[in-house]
């Protein structure tokens, strides 16, 4: 799930965001006090709640559909 961290598509900001996701998303996982004062070092208190409210809108909407079964749309049929 990490191939971003080594990933040349992604700048030093994106694959920051990108580990957000994930502290958020896994349950394993958390959003630490290093994690946050990194992200602030790229994004501002308005721009870290947006990403959050992002973050967390797919999250649900992931559960909500595969709950539900709606199905997907093939965006990313086979990756």
């Amino acid at each position: 799930m990490s191939e971003y961290k080594d990933s040349p598509l992604f700048d030093e900001k994106e694959k920051l965001a990108l580990e957000y996701a994930d502290a958020i998303t896994f349950s394993n996982k958390d959003v630490n006090d290093l994690l946050f004062d990194n992200l602030r070092k790229y994004y501002d208190e308005d721009m870290i709640v947006e990403l959050t409210a992002i973050i967390t809108w797919e999250n649900f909407s992931s559960k909500f559909n595969r709950a539900l079964r709606v199905p997907s749309q093939g965006f990313c049929d086979e990756l």
